[in-house]
């Protein structure tokens, strides 16, 4: 007697038939998918193929982050001996960040006369690299600052694309003895123009007008195209000896240049002591004190500043 398959064995079958279906289904579309996923990414690597990866966004979002900032060089003019003094002031600045900015200092003297010169100035510059010798006999008051400006477009204007033009968009000129907060310097230029500018402390020392005669050699600040005049026009060529921040006034005064002035009195003044009239007491909204002849009162001035406050608790050190 010959016995028919039951329905369970039948349904069974059917079931097990329709899995293999379903399982051949999905590889075929798994295949499918790879395929098309795996020239989604050829597409994209030929696409992208003159970007490297990650590195070079990230280099763009930050050049794109920092074209706004404000550039701007401090020229501090000194004598090649004053090693002890341009470390100090390199750990005076070092330790200040101002934000949107691109704030250069460099140290300016003329020619070295000595030997240990050549070889402690060598040093200095191959490790630090903010130093300008300038080609002039060291002087003060008989055409430093003229060098000093005039220089600036030859060594710093540039014909490569990539550079930005103006190189800086303010150069200041400032003495050894002047403490400069560069926060307080770069949030007070911000509102500024950029062109056929001459900033600073207005000398005589009572008057508030920065038309009258002309700004302090403690640190006064012009915009890049004035340092380009000093070194086009004849007007500085023809005048080069005097006290060099009365002479430089006197220079855009007779070539009728900076239209836009600025005076930062109060906010730059000569350490309190010894009482003078233009001498002010240490106060926050600061930009500059000048006269620090001493390290007491570059001491009194950097405690006054709190200039040690971001020090980082560390098992390295006890500092009370």
């Amino acid at each position: 007697m010959t016995m028919k398959p039951s329905s369970r064995s039948s349904d069974g079958k059917r079931f097990v038939l329709s899995c293999l279906t379903f399982i051949f289904f999905l590889c075929a579309l798994a295949s499918i998918n790879e395929i098309r996923f795996d020239s989604f990414l050829r597409f994209g690597r030929c696409a992208f193929s003159d970007v490297p990866p990650d590195s070079s966004l990230k280099t763009s979002l930050a050049s794109n982050a920092t074209s706004d900032d404000i550039r701007i060089l401090i020229g501090i003019l000194t004598l090649p001996d004053q090693y002890h003094r341009r470390h100090f002031l390199r750990l005076i600045y070092g330790t200040q960040s101002p934000v949107g900015a691109q704030v250069d200092v460099k140290f300016v003297f003329c020619n070295l006369t000595k030997e240990d010169q050549k070889v402690l100035v060598a040093l200095e510059i191959m490790r630090y690299d903010d130093i300008i010798i300038l080609d002039c006999k060291e002087n003060m008051n008989q055409g430093k600052t003229y060098t000093f400006f005039s220089s600036l477009p030859e060594i710093f204007n540039s014909s490569e694309s990539d550079r930005p033009y103006p190189p800086y968009h303010y150069v200041m000129k400032g003495d050894d003895d002047t403490y400069l907060r560069l926060e307080s310097l770069v949030e007070s230029l911000r509102p500024l123009p950029r062109q056929d500018l001459y900033y600073g402390y207005v000398i005589p020392c009572p008057s508030m007008d920065p038309f009258v005669h002309y700004m302090s050699g403690m640190g006064y600040l012009v915009s890049w195209d004035i340092a380009e005049w000093v070194r086009e026009s004849d007007i500085p060529k023809n005048h080069l000896e005097g006290p060099e921040d009365k002479v430089f006034g006197e220079w855009l005064r007779d070539g009728h240049k900076a239209k836009n002035r600025f005076n930062a009195k109060w906010s730059m003044y000569n350490y309190p002591e010894p009482p003078t009239g233009c001498t002010h007491e240490l106060w926050p909204d600061t930009i500059a004190v000048h006269l620090l002849k001493n390290q007491e009162k570059w001491i009194h001035t950097l405690k006054y500043f709190n200039v040690t406050s971001n020090l980082k608790p560390s098992k390295l050190y006890h500092i009370p």
